[in-house]
């Protein structure tokens, strides 16, 4: 019997690899990487959010989600706004750039999930997800 480390954790990881090269290939022609692309996304889907919580939400330490905003702030698919509430806080928007990329990636990157997950019942995924969803929970916040 397989160790639960190999047989959970490597399984994970590896995986978790492999889409995250099968997805950094395939986003190279529209000049973004995974990590601006997850940004991105939360920055487009919670408009006006602030630094701490985007940084949250994208599970992305300050510094990687500052150099990240950077990024997209050069390539103009985001903007950083002082608070009017508190001049201490950025809030981020998305830019019209970045809605039209997201419009013509979005289904892009579905399609590469379709096929990632040809094959497979959605009984299969809704257990898997509820699989994973459950051991994320077990994980203690401080790992977090």
């Amino acid at each position: 019997m397989k160790s639960l480390d190999k047989s959970i954790g490597m399984s994970i990881n590896y995986v978790n690899r492999k889409i995250q090269r099968y997805l950094s290939a395939n986003l190279k022609k529209y000049n973004i990487t995974t990590e601006q692309w997850s940004v991105l996304l939360q920055i487009l889907e919670n408009d006006g959010i602030n630094q701490k919580q985007l940084a949250k939400k994208a599970n992305k330490d300050q510094t990687t989600l500052v150099r990240i905003l950077d990024i997209l702030e050069r390539k103009e698919l985001a903007i950083r706004k002082k608070s009017p509430d508190d001049r201490r806080f950025y809030l981020i928007y998305g830019t019209p750039e970045g809605r039209k990329l997201k419009e013509e990636i979005y289904p892009f990157v579905e399609g590469l999930f379709q096929n990632i997950i040809k094959g497979i019942s959605q009984d299969q995924l809704d257990l898997f997800i509820d699989t994973l969803n459950k051991i994320d929970e077990n994980i203690p916040v401080e790992a977090q």
